[in-house]
């Protein structure tokens, strides 16, 4: 296709439609101005996805595709297949899921994007190839060499999976460019699927999650049926033991039980994600209110029990796993970056289908910290995994890799990772809000163009740095589309406006005029907490101004969480605090962080230490070695591992109070920009 053929974006990454409407799609919805999530937008066009591209070529993803041409043909004998997982192809997917974006918003121009065309289209015309003629597609288990049988392994072959990646791709091209030449490979490739496992097949399933969104997408976009119905029988077979569980146990699967028997999110978390993402799908398109009442209740269960502060998921680096309720190390979090992907996904979802603004609260949590921290700050290094503490002496790297990079690394022997991020990035605005027949409902907060047909919008912010919104009305519709009513009949359209739990104090204002909305009422006018819905007769110039304070806040873990007892950490917004050694002034395990320290925290902008204007928060801290006022120690200052304490203590001297050294506190995702040292998010507040 020329650049003169292609569209210019088209409908959401989701194209569900809850509670709240649909959400905007990129052609309604853009990123503008200078805020964070243009930011990272705009990296991850000119730096992400390039190098994305590079690395890929580099690894031979595409060769693996070119390889199954070449054996197909009888041309030269093929070359073995490129890296050691079944799921290679899906690198290549992902990465070409974010690229279509990029080239629909770059269309007509000589973009950033327009450097990687040629990558899209070499990798088009591999897959394409490469297809076998009953629709399969998997390079692994593909040509005379292949290590196994399509189908033989669903366990650990992914084959399904790559389907699911393939099939986002295939979507998001017919729908972003117009493009339905990967459209018809993914048909043909979930044809075979249903064909082979629908209704009258074989009652299994993969052993990875992620071909349900996946299906149901691919029903919103064709309309057939089939596909809807094979996503629903994946959900409801997992958990029959179907499965042949090796080297993990059927937990690791999520299939010990069935999903609607499930009593917390366990197992491998971005299976489990991907699954519940999945699954909220299918009870949004069946109306299914049992199960998605059930997904309601192991969201809210992995809220109170299983999730990071920093909205990280997966507690276990031996399966990946989301390990028990409060079982949360923070430095051996695993909490992956296609986790923190994977919960937004499912929240976005879950959002959509009930309206919940508190499950928003969670997905900004997850966006601007265990998502965010993933990526470098030149957008070409990345975290596997993210811990929320580094030991002085810790030096495993990230991705259990063996030597190169101690923190984020450019690429990974498994890099499914990197191409997810490039895709997410790219749909960020997709994320933003959504609209029904007579309310636009803004639930992320960016510098953003919104046209929607009911309302037009500009939002302007300097979020999260800053918590005043700024929401200006440029077009009104006659009537609220689907209303058959005269115009002055019809309601007026609403404007509706999330208002995170921690902007405790927040204000409206319409027109420099303090406003009285219907407070603490849902997107649908029905009541729940923390929504803003302004109804009125809207003009163009309108301008609505919501404040959200953004208060320094300390917090504290649950008392059944061992690994953070006794500690406290700094939020500010929906961003969470940490310390890098190399802004303390004592180790950071020395560091005591009280209550009453929280008066003293100063907020101040910087842009030298990370090229760009960043919030960071000052203060004087106690500096407290772990030598008791008993005088237990080592000697070395380090003090006893297990001192005894005694039952009547004698009378200590009173102590001299403790030095006091400066501290600065960055946002928890831009650390590990700078050299490696120790780091903490939990600082103790007990002596």
């Amino acid at each position: 296709m020329t650049s003169g053929e292609r569209h210019t974006g088209g409908a959401p990454a989701v194209r569900g439609v809850g509670v709240v409407g649909r959400s905007l799609g990129s052609r309604e919805a853009r990123l503008t101005g200078a805020g964070l999530l243009t930011a990272w937008q705009d990296r991850n066009r000119s730096a992400t996805l390039p190098h994305a591209a590079h690395e890929i070529r580099q690894a031979g993803n595409l060769d693996n595709f070119r390889r199954v041409t070449a054996g197909s043909t009888g041309a030269a004998e093929a070359e073995p297949y490129r890296g050691r997982y079944p799921f290679l192809d899906t690198d290549v997917y992902k990465t070409l899921e974010g690229l279509v974006y990029e080239l629909a918003r770059d269309a007509g121009e000589a973009g950033d994007a327009r450097a990687c065309e040629d990558f899209y289209e070499e990798s088009v015309a591999l897959i394409e190839a490469a297809q076998a003629p009953d629709g399969y597609l998997g390079t692994y288990f593909q040509g005379p060499d292949a290590q196994k049988a399509p189908w033989e392994d669903l366990s650990w072959g992914h084959e399904l999976y790559n389907l699911g990646h393939l099939t986002q791709a295939a979507v998001a091209a017919a729908r972003q460019l117009g493009d339905e030449r990967l459209l018809r490979v993914a048909r043909r490739f979930a044809d075979l699927a249903v064909e082979r496992y629908g209704e009258d097949g074989e009652p299994l399933y993969c052993g990875h999650p992620e071909v349900e969104m996946a299906l149901v997408e691919l029903y919103r976009e064709t309309g057939e049926e089939r596909y809807l119905r094979q996503a629903e029988l994946f959900v409801e077979r997992r958990g029959s033991g179907r499965l042949r569980h090796t080297i993990f146990p059927a937990s690791y699967f999520q299939d010990a039980e069935p999903l609607r028997e499930l009593t917390s999110v366990t197992g491998h978390a971005v299976r489990m994600v991907y699954l519940a993402a999945g699954a909220t799908d299918v009870a949004l398109e069946r109306g299914d209110t049992a199960l998605l009442d059930h997904l309601e209740a192991l969201w809210d269960d992995m809220v109170a029990t299983k999730l990071y502060l920093t909205g990280g998921l997966g507690a276990r680096h031996s399966d990946e796993a989301v390990g028990d309720r409060y079982e949360l190390p923070s430095e051996r979090a695993y909490a992956e970056t296609c986790a923190a992907i994977g919960t937004i996904q499912w929240g976005w979802r879950l959002f959509l289908a009930t309206g919940r603004a508190d499950v928003l609260d969670v997905v900004e949590r997850v966006l601007y910290n265990a998502f965010a921290v993933g990526t470098s700050l030149d957008g070409r290094a990345f975290f596997y995994d993210n811990p929320l503490q580094r030991r002085p002496d810790h030096e495993q790297r990230s991705g259990a890799e063996q030597g190169g990079e101690p923190l984020r690394r450019a690429w990974f022997g498994c890099p499914c990772c990197p191409p997810n991020i490039v895709r997410f990035v790219s749909q960020l605005q997709d994320h933003l809000a959504t609209v029904s027949a007579d309310a636009v409902t803004i639930g992320l907060y960016a510098p953003a163009r919104l046209r929607t047909g009911l309302l037009d919008l500009t939002v302007e912010t300097a979020y999260p740095w800053d918590g005043r919104v700024t929401v200006t009305v440029d077009a009104v519709a006659s009537a609220p589309r689907d209303d058959a009513r005269a115009p002055e009949s019809a309601p007026a359209p609403a404007l509706v406006l999330r208002v995170p739990a921690w902007a405790r104090g927040a204000s409206l204002r319409v027109n420099d005029e303090p406003a009285a909305p219907a407070t603490q009422t849902g997107p649908t006018g029905a009541p729940g907490s923390g929504w803003l819905r302004l109804s009125r007769a809207w003009a163009p110039g309108d301008r609505v101004v919501l404040d959200l304070p953004t208060r320094v806040r300390a917090v504290r873990s649950h008392p059944y969480l061992d690994a953070t007892r006794g500690s406290l950490a700094l939020l500010r917004g929906p961003l969470v605090y940490c310390v890098e050694q190399q802004d303390a002034g004592a180790p950071v395990d020395d560091l005591v962080l009280t209550p009453a320290d929280l008066g003293e925290v100063r907020v101040e902008t910087e842009a030298e230490t990370f090229g760009t204007p960043v919030s960071v928060l000052r203060a004087a801290l106690a500096a407290v070695p772990p030598v008791d006022g008993h005088g237990y120690g080592d000697g070395e200052g380090r003090g006893e591992l297990y001192p005894e304490v005694l039952p009547d203590p004698e009378p200590a001297e009173p102590a001299a109070p403790p030095a006091r050294v400066p501290v600065r506190f960055v946002p928890y995702f831009l650390w590990g920009n700078r050299q490696p040292g120790a780091m903490r998010v939990w600082l103790r507040h007990l002596r």
